[in-house]
């Protein structure tokens, strides 16, 4: 039964997730043909772009879908200092768009730190978690998580990127509840994560004008609330059935990041309400299947990792979506594997296969690595059946010493 339903779970994502991204493709090229066509006179110049970007992210996906996840324990300390220089480097020599820092020129291509930053702080999180308790009180949480997760989080704010932030902390905060961390904890985590939140948007300008545009976006429709106007228009135009596919108006000029992070809004436009509600189900369906890789691991650092990973591609979506429905505010997050974006769909590829080969370890029967127990002399000794085996052997040879 266990088999079975893994199996299922393992095909669910691979299905959904490559639907997306071939979906995305379409989209992609629907979006922004009309705007490469006028730059670059080429009106496949993004859609061939986001195709290499989706082939080395399946490619990434593969390779980490037959890679045993608890290798990477391996590599998670390199990988967490190298996205923390990143995220350095970024704010010093990072390519400034729309007044923005987020992005590393590397030729022809462009390398987004958050991304990588994401995934490593997941695998460090769950790795953490894994070989200790779950924190249960403010100042256990604080140390090592609230430390290197804020550190983390004030760096991506400074760029600014406040999606991401938002998304890292959905990520942590689904690690920290699968974990075992009380609830009053983890609301008392999330009341300083909302009061710096609160605080980064107020003290930024333009933050502050996007959140006072998602309160009443008519009161300027021309200045910070055009976004939100715009794609409430292109929504509301698309009705059930959409205008049909490569026919949207608001993506020529009207709807500024068309492709990127308002793709979803080209979406509801195009192909209505029944192709906005098929995106959404489709993020449904993959987070029911990977919050059941992450229920039926019997290994914790699976668990959690599973966990995190699933929040981290959900999390991000539901963030967007409602951002485009009006029901947010505006953060700049892509829509994962619809958006175009090289970083972003390679990192959250890879992220999926380590999905995948997580539901193959648990399918294949893989036995649970618990943490070392302490003794009372403070000594150690392996917990689990290998240490009850051990355990089970000094009994019955000193039983025999006894009756000799």
């Amino acid at each position: 039964m266990r088999r079975r339903r893994s199996a299922l779970d393992y095909h669910l994502l691979v299905l959904v997730t490559l639907g997306l991204v071939a979906f995305g493709l379409v989209m992609v090229y629907s979006a922004s043909s009309a705007r490469a066509a006028l730059a670059a006179d080429d009106p496949a110049y993004y859609l061939k772009r986001q195709a290499l970007y989706a082939l080395a992210g399946i490619a990434a996906l593969v390779l980490f879908s037959r890679t045993d996840y608890r290798r990477l324990r391996l590599a998670i300390l390199p990988l967490l200092l190298a996205s923390f220089t990143l995220l350095v480097a970024v704010l010093v020599a990072g390519t400034p768009v729309n007044g923005a820092r987020r992005w590393l020129a590397l030729g022809p291509f462009t390398l987004q730190p958050s991304e990588l930053a994401k995934l490593a702080l997941a695998l460090w999180i769950a790795a953490l978690l894994a070989r200790r308790p779950a924190p249960q009180s403010l100042g256990e949480l604080l140390r090592p998580i609230g430390v290197v997760v804020g550190t983390a989080f004030a760096l991506v704010l400074v760029e600014p990127d406040l999606g991401t932030a938002i998304a890292i902390a959905i990520m942590v905060a689904a690690v920290l509840a699968v974990a075992g961390t009380r609830l009053s904890t983890l609301a008392g985590g999330a009341a300083i994560g909302f009061l710096l939140v609160a605080a980064a948007i107020w003290l930024e300008p333009y933050r502050r004008d996007r959140l006072l545009a998602f309160l009443d976006p008519w009161q300027d429709p021309e200045g910070t609330g055009f976004q939100s106007v715009q794609a409430m228009l292109a929504l509301g135009s698309g009705g059930f059935f959409g205008t049909g596919l490569g026919e949207s108006v608001q993506k020529v000029y009207y709807l500024p990041e068309a492709s990127t992070d308002m793709i979803f809004a080209i979406v509801g436009e195009e192909l209505g309400l029944v192709g906005a509600f098929a995106v959404i189900a489709a993020f449904v369906v993959f987070g029911y299947a990977g919050f059941n890789v992450a229920l039926g691991c019997r290994e914790p650092f699976g668990k959690l990792l599973a966990a995190g990973l699933t929040a981290l591609v959900c999390g991000q979506a539901a963030v967007n979506v409602s951002a485009v429905m009006g029901l947010a505010p505006l953060t700049g997050i892509p829509l994962p594997f619809v958006s175009y974006g090289g970083s972003s769909l390679i990192v959250g590829l890879a992220s999926v296969g380590i999905l995948l080969n997580i539901a193959v370890s648990d399918a294949t029967g893989a036995r649970a690595e618990l943490p070392r127990r302490r003794r009372r002399d403070g000594r150690s000794r392996p917990a689990g059946a290998r240490g009850r085996r051990v355990a089970g052997t000094s009994r019955r040879a000193g039983h025999a010493r006894r009756s000799a």
